[in-house]
């Protein structure tokens, strides 16, 4: 596996951490550590040996977007290069093959929110706090906030965070269905480990199956989506695990005592 200079990558049996490590920055992204993340992103998605993913921070900060200083002194031609290589990062997250965990452990800001976007199921921290600020530099964000914000919180939501620049805790985004779970700091990367190494634990095709269909539910037409759920489990079903798995259960079920009427 690579050295990382701006991110770590540990393996904890199926399930694979990544942890931004630009702590002093408030874990920033930076030119190299927008490569790095695509780069370990696109391997894990091809790994067959990892069944789920975790993306959290050191410090006190998830991600607090694109490291102005940087930023500011990008050229035009940079800021363009910058840009598109953003897109290929965020789709190596939300197109990635595995389930992908944002374990929230703080401020998760303009690209870091745009990161927490792609990611599959969020869990948060009571101190984490999410927005994108971009229009506070007269900007608007570049990394699919738009477009993602309305399509995980409504319009009206997405508006109200990006006209106004707010930066709003963590837990006033679980009624709105972006953050899963809000939990203690102290809990939090156990919580969220947990719940990867029981997905992980699940028959990968199943997996990356699901993730497949409730992507292509979101934006896909529904007669289509049917269809394709309909192939998905046909072939789930055809297979050594769903057979098996679907024959224990019957027996299992053959061997229990009936309620009485």
């Amino acid at each position: 596996m690579s050295v990382y200079r701006t991110l770590t990558l540990e393996m904890s049996g199926r399930v694979a951490v990544v942890t931004f490590r630009r702590a002093d920055q408030l874990n920033a992204m930076n030119r190299l550590m927008q490569s790095e993340i695509t780069e370990v992103f696109e391997a894990l998605s091809q790994d067959d040996g990892v069944g789920a993913i975790v993306v959290t921070g050191e410090g006190r900060g998830f991600m607090a977007g694109a490291d102005i200083k940087e930023y500011a002194a990008q050229t035009a031609i940079e800021f363009d290069a910058f840009q598109a290589a953003g897109t290929r990062m965020y789709a190596a997250i939300e197109q990635n093959r595995k389930p992908v965990i944002a374990a929230v452990n703080g401020f998760a800001l303009g690209g870091g929110m745009e990161l927490v976007l792609c990611c599959d199921i969020v869990i948060a921290n009571q101190f984490a706090k999410l927005g994108l600020p971009e229009i506070k530099l007269g900007l608007v964000p570049g990394g699919g906030g738009t477009q993602r914000s309305v399509q995980k919180l409504g319009r009206n939501r997405a508006n109200f965070l990006l006209m106004t620049g707010a930066i709003v805790p963590a837990s006033e985004f679980v009624g709105a269905g972006l953050v899963n779970e809000i939990v203690d700091a102290e809990r939090l990367m156990r919580r969220v480990l947990e719940l990867a190494e029981m997905i992980a634990a699940e028959p990968a095709a199943a997996i990356e199956g699901l993730k497949a269909l409730t992507a292509h539910a979101v934006s896909g037409d529904l007669a289509d989506g049917l269809a394709m759920e309909r192939d998905v489990l046909g072939g789930l079903y055809r297979s050594e695990t769903g057979q098996r798995r679907v024959k224990e259960f019957a027996e299992k079920s053959a061997t229990r005592p009936k309620a009485a009427k």
